[in-house]
């Protein structure tokens, strides 16, 4: 060592050795700028970087060496031989260049210890070959030790410099270090081995042929050094300079990513975990940094796509194809869901190797939200547009067809392939004729003539509604409306059924549904048409009302729908013997009408007689029945029984009234004296609505005896009248009356009150009867009447009795024995009146549990001279015998019929006979004389 520093002190230049650190110096940290730029590229550039470190580093061994070789001053001439100095020069860089290559490309502790090694053989070798190109006028001799000293401090110094640019993290700290390291390492390797030689001087004078001169050494290593010094000062600027910027555009980039919040973005490892976090992931997913990083980035994903293996799928895809995006439900971390779209991108590391993902998720829900929608408004659309029960058409400005839906091509026959052609309005009508019309001239005209007719409605009108028959016969309804483009819609709607039920409407307003003839409306409309006219012409009219007799026994016997055969049939008989000038109308239920216009009384009574032949005619069958038919006219005659529709229909009315009360008569002509009888029925009818108020009507009573013993069972309640003017009113006359205008109802009521009221007086428990109208029982809440009479008069509801006849339930038969059961429920007893007249039905008998039969008065009136009439009576009281019900014979006047009746069995009687009806005051007193009067 002694050695070593007395050849550096005594043998060198001191300001040339300085010069030759500091050439060593700089090249040692640039070469270390370079190689830690290498370090941090990757590929190629990181080649290209170790090699320039290298060439540096090669360049800055060598010109150290020789500089100081300059520095060395051994007291005789020195010289340098051309090919071994040059041939040192190629060993520093190529050694130079291989050590740093391998401490770069290998990232290892090896890498960087054999980097050293070769390294520091390079610079020995770069040295020992340079001293081998000096040319001295002796012989060297070389101190071993001092020799591998030397090797071994380079190589040391130089694993030391290249250890600290691998493992110091600190960049410039490792830079200064591991300058100062490979400078040592050189310059201990270069004086140390300086030391360990010795030039012995010889006599032989040196040669200077081939070598190279110290001043011109000296000029080539000045020159070499500044080269390598700019080389390396502009190389460790770019370096640094880019070092600044790369981390500069790292940082912005780094700050963007993380601030971006619109994007979820972050970064996978090689297994899908995550290893970064940005603040659009957070607020898009929920998760904090700390909270997801270290975890697979499936937990964005549902458990059904977790198990279906999508998130793996997805990292497989872009590892493949180089890129994955797709769209899905992804989760946050509070569970709810967004829709997501998503990209994918693998990313390599220095060394080139796959190292992990970037993912760049958007949350485009709303995006989607509106893209649904818009699509169901779309399809919603579409659907509704082909559903549609309209023929629909869209034309532009210049008439071309856009768009037709599905009903649109139904109607017209088109093809699917015609929507869409862009064919003009007119093509589309020359099409249509084209097939309806053989002719080309006949289809071409008639087109033209369509086109004209819709291009009018179109322009001239701006839209309208047009109706076209096609040769099919369908009724098409077409609607063109105008755009403010100048383009057009047009709507076509098949319209035949709605034609033809609108004619059916109106068919159906002026007929009869049933019969098909006119009905009252078209009745009084052609009434009015034929008055007018025979006003005009002088002519005369007939209006005949027609009524068919027992109408309501067919359809009570045979049901409605018999009746309903009976009107058709006649109707379809006064249909075909219509002649001009006559008219048949329906007016409702039986009730007909016609009109005849005339001039000659006989050719009105050529109508009427064939109107009475149809109706009268033969028989008509309707199942295993025969039905006949028959009917009753009434005839007024404009203009001298009246002069207004209303006045001819209300007299024709009267006398048709009257044909059907007389006994042999079916055609009755009006005549004054009707309109006075009607009118003194309707002031009657009047009257009758004010008899309750005015006291006009007194309760009188017959008795009911025992046939057997004569004892009195009871009274039946029989009304009076007394008119203030007329007197004296018969029932017979006011109680069909009072039934029709429906003053029964609280006439009835007054009776059922009046009569319970009186019997809760008597000293006896007589029973009465009172007779209930069919009006009654059919209007209103009869049961709740005779519980509130009975809760009012404090009559015991078995005193009461309540007798009815059979049609007053034959209309409707189940609610009217639903009524008599709820009034019998009441303790109230039920008898039949006028038993075996009319219906007299056995099922009547079976359908509800009468308390009394009342056998019909007519029988009586016969019994003693017709042995039928005896037949019946002896069946009717074997009837109730066998039904356990007590029969009660009417009209008993004189001793043989009361006999009978007791020879017969029967149970009980009333009859002038036994006793007159009168007022119970009269009654009660004995005074039968009086009472008969």
């Amino acid at each position: 060592m002694f050695k070593v520093l007395t050849c550096l002190v005594v043998e060198h230049n001191p300001k040339l050795v300085a010069l030759a650190a500091l050439i060593c110096f700089l090249s040692s940290y640039g070469a270390v700028a370079l190689l830690q730029r290498a370090r941090g590229s990757s590929g190629k550039a990181r080649t290209i970087w170790a090699v320039a470190a290298g060439i540096a580093s090669g360049f800055g061994i060598w010109a150290t060496h020789f500089i100081a070789m300059l520095a060395y001053d051994p007291g005789v001439v020195l010289g340098y031989q051309t090919d071994l100095t040059a041939l040192s020069l190629a060993v520093a860089i190529v050694l130079t260049t291989t050590a740093l290559l391998i401490a770069t490309c290998v990232q290892d502790r090896q890498a960087w210890i054999a980097g050293g090694l070769v390294l520091g053989a390079g610079v020995a070798c770069m040295h020992f070959l340079g001293m081998a190109a000096l040319d001295v006028p002796g012989n060297l001799r070389w101190d071993a030790t001092l020799v591998v000293a030397s090797i071994v401090l380079g190589s040391l110094f130089d694993i030391g410099a290249l250890g600290t640019i691998a493992c110091m993290g600190k960049p410039l700290k490792a830079k200064i270090i591991a300058t100062l390291l490979m400078t040592l390492g050189i310059v201990a390797l270069h004086f140390t081995a300086m030391g360990a030689v010795t030039i012995e001087v010889g006599l032989i004078t040196p040669t200077y042929e081939g070598m190279i001169q110290p001043h011109l050494l000296a000029f080539v290593i000045a020159g070499t050094a500044f080269f390598l010094l700019s080389l390396v000062l502009v190389a460790a600027g770019f370096a640094h300079h880019a070092e600044l910027s790369a981390a500069a555009t790292e940082r912005e980039f780094t700050r963007f990513v993380r601030s971006v919040k619109d994007y979820a973005i972050y970064m996978l490892d090689v297994d899908g975990r995550v290893a970064s976090w940005n603040a659009g992931a957070e607020a898009n997913k929920g998760y904090a940094a700390e909270e997801i990083i270290g975890k697979n980035f499936a937990c964005f994903y549902s458990d059904d796509d977790q198990r279906d293996g999508l998130p793996r799928r997805a990292l497989e895809v872009a590892m493949v194809e180089g890129k994955f995006e797709n769209e899905g439900w992804r989760y946050r971390k509070d569970g709810s869901r967004f829709w997501a779209h998503v990209v994918i991108d693998p990313f390599l590391d220095e060394q080139g190797k796959h190292a992990g993902f970037i993912k760049i998720v958007k949350d485009t829900t709303k995006a989607k939200a509106d893209a649904d929608r818009i699509a169901e408004v779309s399809n919603n659309l579409d659907v509704a547009l082909e559903n549609m029960s309209q023929g629909i058409c869209l034309f532009d400005s210049d008439d071309r067809l856009l768009l037709s839906n599905r009903r649109c091509r139904e109607i017209f026959g088109f093809s699917e392939t015609l929507a869409g052609k862009g064919l003009t309005f007119r093509e589309i009508v020359d099409i249509v004729f084209a097939r309806i019309y053989a002719e080309p001239e006949i289809a071409r005209a008639k087109a033209e003539e369509l086109y004209q007719k819709h291009r009018i409605e179109m322009v001239g009108k701006g839209g309208g509604d047009i109706v076209e028959k096609l040769a099919n016969g369908r009724s098409i309804l077409t609607k063109h409306r105008t755009l403010p483009d100048g383009g057009w819609v047009s709507t076509y709607e098949d319209i035949t059924e709605r034609l033809d039920t609108e004619e059916q409407i109106t068919f159906l307003a002026r007929h009869d549904s049933l019969t098909g003839l006119p009905n009252r409306l078209q009745f009084s409309s052609y009434l009015e048409e034929e008055l007018d006219a025979a006003a005009w012409f002088n002519r005369k009219v007939a209006v005949i009302g027609i009524d068919l007799n027992k109408f309501k026994e067919v359809n009570d016997l045979h049901g409605h729908a018999a009746g309903d055969f009976v009107l058709v049939t006649i109707a379809q008989r006064v249909k075909g013997l219509l002649q001009e000038g006559e008219f048949v109308a329906r007016l409702g239920g039986d009730e007909f009408a016609a009109v005849k216009r005339f001039e000659e009384l006989a050719e009105l009574n050529d109508f009427l007689r064939r109107i009475e032949k149809s109706l009268h005619e033969g028989e008509m069958r309707f199942g295993d029945f025969e039905l006949k038919s028959g009917g009753s006219m009434g005839v007024a005659i404009y203009p001298q029984d009246a002069e207004t529709a209303d006045t001819l229909i209300n007299n024709a009315d009267l006398a048709m009234y009257r044909a059907k009360a007389a006994l042999n008569q079916t055609v009755c002509f009006y005549e004054v004296s009707m309109d006075e009888a009607a009118r003194q029925r309707r002031a009657l009818a009047n009257d009758l609505w004010d008899s309750v108020d005015k006291k006009q009507l007194a309760l009188h009573y017959q008795v009911q005896k025992s046939v057997m013993t004569g004892v009195v069972i009871g009274y039946e309640v029989l009304l009076r009248w007394h008119h203030p003017e007329r007197g004296m009113v018969p029932p017979s006359e006011f109680i069909p009356l009072a039934e029709e205008c429906g003053a029964i109802l609280p006439i009835g009521e007054w009776v059922l009150r009046e009569a319970c009221r009186e019997a809760a007086g008597w000293e006896s428990n007589h029973k009465i009867a009172v007779n209930l109208s069919p009006v009654q029982l059919a209007n209103g809440d009869i049961v709740s009447l005779v519980q509130d009479v009975l809760a009012e008069t404090g009559l015991n509801p078995n005193r009461l009795e309540l007798e009815i006849t059979e049609s007053t339930i034959i209309d409707d038969k189940e609610r009217a024995l639903l009524t008599l059961r709820q009034i019998k429920e009441l303790g109230v007893t039920i008898a039949i009146d006028d038993f075996g007249t009319g219906y007299s039905s056995l099922e009547t008998l079976r359908s509800f549990p009468f308390d009394k039969i009342k056998l019909d008065k007519s029988f009586m009136w016969e019994v003693e001279g017709s042995p039928q009439a005896k037949a019946i009576v002896r069946a009717i009281l074997a009837l109730g015998q066998s039904l356990s019900v007590p029969v009660l014979a009417e009209g008993v006047e004189t001793q043989t019929q009361l006999d009978i009746l007791q020879a017969e069995g029967c149970d009980e009687a009333q009859g002038y006979l036994l006793g007159r009806p009168a007022p119970i005051t009269l009654l009660f007193s004995g005074d039968e004389e009086a009472a008969a009067a």
